[in-house]
């Protein structure tokens, strides 16, 4: 790992996981922010990427606004063909992410399929349970989104019980999912990662036919109406130091806002990543889920142990990660995604 140099640069780490400006000059802006210049910003994000810190810097949709429809699911495989079911799922354009968890529920992946889809969520995944194998499909869509936004303190101050109000939560998303033929080029463009040049969104203006102007007042109706949820960086968690990642799985008793009441409590808390309720099942009693990243599995377990003494609700389990097959950005309206329901 290259861990942050100083204190600037981790200011512009903490910084760009929360907005990179759409403006002319964009990192510009962002050494103005944090005490250098351009050119210095520039080489610092052109280091941090090549050393694997930063995974990504480009528009952060919200799948279910685009009019994707998306899960989680969980597999249950025999563990001596895992590997191999799972090569099967990730074959899938629309897989994200797919790992191996410590649970009979061993493998786990999440999956958006695009409105033009004829196949659809639930035979798109019917298809990956034969292809794979698997003994056990459960679709876990999200119910209600309580918390979204992975931000790393790579400044290490934080601590287990502290809180963050969540920056994007249910209310911030669209009701129309409609797209016009513009909108869609814009998602295509904007999904890229940007290049580490002076001037990116002029390029990205003159590729779509606008003025940069024109791509700023889109930029913010996607943001107004939660289409996008920001423009920013995504970082690899465990080379920036955080190598350890649990889902935090609770069966929370009583009725919609009793559980409801309980989410939101569990998505104040800074070190959680993501938190939804999903539906349960006769074999998975478990109906909030929160993502919990730290630098060791101790830290997220004091993290799950704070979440349990401020909520009272005991009965949860945390699953680790212990082989990651796939995990990248969704790329919206491509044509993989087309060819492969050609196939299938």
């Amino acid at each position: 790992m290259k861990p942050a140099t100083d204190s600037t640069e981790s200011a512009l780490l903490n910084r760009i996981q929360t907005d990179v400006p759409v403006v002319e000059h964009p990192f510009a802006e962002l050494g103005r922010k944090t005490g250098v210049s351009e050119g210095q910003v520039i080489q610092r994000l052109q280091s941090l990427k090549s050393a694997g810190i930063i995974r990504q810097i480009s528009a952060i949709f919200d799948t279910r606004s685009l009019g994707y429809a998306s899960s989680l699911v969980a597999a249950r495989v025999d563990p001596s063909r895992v590997d191999e079911a799972a090569a099967a799922v990730s074959r899938h354009p629309g897989v994200s992410h797919n790992y191996l968890r410590n649970h009979t529920f061993n493998l786990w992946y999440t999956i958006a399929i695009s409105p033009l889809s004829k196949l659809g969520l639930e035979k798109t995944v019917e298809i990956l349970h034969r292809k794979s194998g698997a003994e056990s499909t459960r679709l876990l869509p999200t119910l209600k989104l309580f918390k979204i936004g992975v931000k790393f303190d790579v400044g290490d101050e934080s601590r287990p019980d502290d809180q963050d109000a969540p920056q994007y939560t249910e209310t911030k998303r669209a009701a129309d999912t409609s797209l016009t033929p513009t909108e869609i080029e814009f998602v295509r463009v904007m999904q890229r990662d940007v290049p580490l040049k002076p001037t990116p969104f002029v390029d990205y203006a003159r590729e779509l036919g606008v003025s940069v102007t024109e791509l700023q007042v889109m930029h913010r109706r996607f943001l107004d109406t939660g289409k996008m949820r920001r423009f920013a960086a995504v970082l690899h968690h465990r080379k920036a130091g955080f190598s350890a990642n649990a889902m935090g799985v609770w069966a929370v008793p009583g009725n919609d806002a009793e559980v409801d009441r309980v989410g939101e409590s569990m998505a104040g808390f800074r070190a959680v990543s993501h938190c939804y309720k999903r539906p349960t099942y006769p074999d998975w009693p478990y109906n909030i889920f929160t993502m919990v990243h730290g630098k060791t599995q101790d830290e997220c377990e004091k993290t799950l142990r704070a979440i349990a003494d401020k909520t009272g609700i005991r009965d949860h389990s945390a699953l680790y990660s212990t082989k990651e097959y796939k995990k990248v950005r969704v790329r919206y309206f491509t044509e993989e995604e087309e060819a492969w329901e050609r196939q299938h």
